[in-house]
C-alpha cells in the first residue's frame, strides 16, 4: 500500500531537498535522501 504523506510533511521533505541541493548536491541525490522517487518529487512540486 503507497503511503499518503499530509501537505505539511510533503513541504517539509521538499524544503529539506532544497537545502541539500544548495548545498551543492545533484537533485537525484537529493531526493534519494529524503526518501521518494523523482515521479512523485515531480507531482509534489
Amino acid at each position: 500500500m503507497a503511503q499518503h504523506r499530509k501537505p505539511e510533511e510533503i513541504a517539509a521533505e521538499l524544503q529539506q531537498a532544497d537545502v541539500l541541493i544548495s548545498q551543492g548536491r545533484s537533485v537525484t541525490d537529493a531526493i534519494r535522501a529524503i526518501g521518494v522517487n523523482s515521479v512523485s518529487c515531480d507531482r509534489w512540486r
